[in-house]
């Protein structure tokens, strides 16, 4: 789960996400507080389809021709970025993200971009080039999020004086090398200078309680990396790490 750009190394503290592939692919739309149309999505289904295995440094090699074929075939977590932040000329900005426990409808986690952010001041005050800014994000939530089996993620964006076409996340989560999920949701097509909301729907079942405690006694070797394409090319890509020991 990746939806706030803003870089931080300290933890971002919530009750914990971990997600499990979802098997169903489907959209429904509802309207939140504010009276906005509310896409809900629900990931694809990419557990029957066999790809070739691929390596970061083979993607990196393609240069600005990485499609979602390409890194649906990466069998673990990246160790770099495979995009430059200018990569994303449509201007896409994400200033919102909640996530919720879809079964009591408790928020376990919400931030929003300061409504007087402005990107392009905050990075000429900035003495020291950071590739990795506005593209990490580190969680620390509680084990009780690992057990929870449904979860929206709630997320808002902003898209530029360009229309953007076929704009798809997949999201690719891995713990000690080992990938134990993917997600990959269509967010469709964005009118240009939209605001635009939609919640992802993580279904998942349990996981292992050896796994489970392995994860909370490991914080932050639970990792993800977050790819945003447009029109089947890559612009975007995010990273993030957990730790599940909050309250301990």
């Amino acid at each position: 789960m990746n939806g706030s750009r803003n870089n931080t190394s300290a933890p971002v503290k919530g009750v914990g996400p971990t997600e499990t592939e979802s098997s169903t692919s489907a959209n429904s739309r509802d309207w939140n507080s504010g009276g906005s149309m509310l896409k809900k999505l629900k990931s694809r289904c990419n557990k029957t389809v066999q790809r070739p295995a691929v390596t970061e440094d083979e993607l990196r090699a393609l240069g600005k021709n990485i499609t979602p074929d390409h890194v649906l075939g990466l069998n673990s977590i990246t160790q770099d970025y495979l995009c430059k932040p200018e990569d994303n000329a449509y201007t896409i900005d994400f200033t919102r993200f909640k996530i919720r426990d879809l079964e009591t409808g408790t928020v376990l986690f919400e931030i929003a971009k300061p409504p007087d952010f402005d990107p392009e001041e905050d990075y000429q005050e900035s003495s020291d080039v950071d590739t990795s800014a506005g593209r990490f994000v580190r969680y620390q939530f509680t084990s009780a999020f690992l057990k929870l089996r449904t979860v929206g993620a709630t997320v808002e964006f902003t898209v530029g004086d360009k229309p953007v076409n076929n704009f798809r996340m997949i999201e690719r989560h891995y713990f000690q090398g080992r990938l134990l999920k993917n997600f990959d949701f269509d967010f469709g097509f964005c009118i240009p200078n939209s605001c635009n909301t939609c919640e992802h729907i993580y279904e998942f079942p349990q996981l292992p309680d050896d796994i489970i405690c392995l994860m909370v006694e490991n914080p932050y070797e639970t990792r993800s990396d977050s790819f945003y394409f447009v029109d089947h090319k890559l612009i975007m890509h995010n990273k993030a790490d957990y730790a599940y020991n909050g309250g301990q």
